[in-house]
């Protein structure tokens, strides 16, 4: 998004902000509020971000280049350690941190934690955003920040709702002005750094998160295996859905094949809509039991392993 009715802060600027927080905070509703589009995948379920993802906005004649992380965690598995291996890389390789916060939840264990790993990290230019506000009376959130900023010493404090947007013009125009002199890393057009074929694993992904239940939708990954431009101006895309048991792979398909039917034309519709071209798009579902744990699925997430 191009936040052209900011104040000026003077010569062209560039740099990095990343998001990072614990799962379903609302770090990729935020990025996506601040970009203006759809860059990340969002929905009701925690830890839906795998792999760093960078979002760019424009304020006047600065670049914001926002990397949204996966939520922080206890790892278990390969993926969940590369996951937040990419979360806290985000968070070294910026020039800004911003600790997103669900308001609602507070100060709880989970977020003591990661206070007290960027403490461990001597993290500097770490900002507070309490995110959701609408969700919490508003004699609340003074009390609140002011419990944060006693336990963790942060720069700069936000209150925010990334949903509604209510918020985040304030915390834009503050990022503007703590962004180093640089020239732009991105075309001003540019949207977001995420190769096109991640990009429509990752719309397939999400869909696959808002319908199916339970755990199913953190066994399953999704891989573009051919993206292919044709004569008409449309293109081809034909994708691989891995999961780990065939008793998943019949609940992928559903009964008839209605349910991957449903996923395939709600992708199918985002996806053209988003590279603006028509979409042809094809589906496929196999079983790889061992795919949490494949060093090869994980890089082709995006994933560093």
């Amino acid at each position: 998004m191009n936040y052209d009715n900011l104040p000026s802060f003077g010569e062209q600027k560039c740099g990095f902000a990343a998001l990072i927080g614990a799962p379903n905070a609302g770090k990729s509703t935020l990025s996506n509020q601040i970009a203006g589009g759809k860059i990340s995948i969002v929905t009701h379920k925690v830890q839906t971000t795998r792999a760093r993802i960078r979002a760019i906005a424009i304020a006047n004649q600065t670049q914001i280049i926002l990397v949204d992380t996966p939520g922080i965690f206890k790892p278990k598995r390969k993926l969940d350690k590369a996951m937040v291996a990419a979360a806290w890389g985000g968070a070294k390789d910026s020039d800004i941190t911003l600790v997103i916060i669900d308001a609602a939840k507070g100060l709880n264990d989970e977020n003591r934690n990661i206070l007290k790993l960027l403490n461990k990290e001597n993290a500097k230019n770490i900002w507070l955003v309490l995110n959701k506000i609408d969700l919490i009376k508003n004699e609340k959130l003074l009390a609140l920040s002011a419990e944060f900023n006693d336990f963790f010493p942060f720069e700069y404090s936000f209150m925010i709702s990334a949903d509604k947007g209510h918020g985040v013009k304030q915390l834009v125009a503050q990022l503007e002005h703590a962004m180093p002199e640089s020239i732009w890393l991105y075309p001003e057009e540019q949207m977001a750094d995420i190769p096109t074929r991640l990009l429509a694993s990752e719309i397939t992904r999400e869909k696959l998160f808002l319908k199916l239940h339970d755990e199913l939708p953190y066994s399953l990954t999704v891989e573009t295996e051919k993206y292919t431009e044709q004569k008409d101006g449309s293109v081809r895309i034909e994708q691989i859905i891995y999961v780990q048991r065939a008793s998943q792979k019949k609940i992928v398909l559903g009964l008839r094949g209605d349910m991957i039917k449903t996923i395939g034309q709600q992708s199918r519709m985002e996806l053209a809509e988003i590279l603006g071209q028509k979409v042809h798009l094809f589906l496929f579902v196999k079983v790889r039991d061992n795919w949490l744990d494949d060093p090869e699925r994980l890089r082709q997430m995006g994933l560093d392993v």
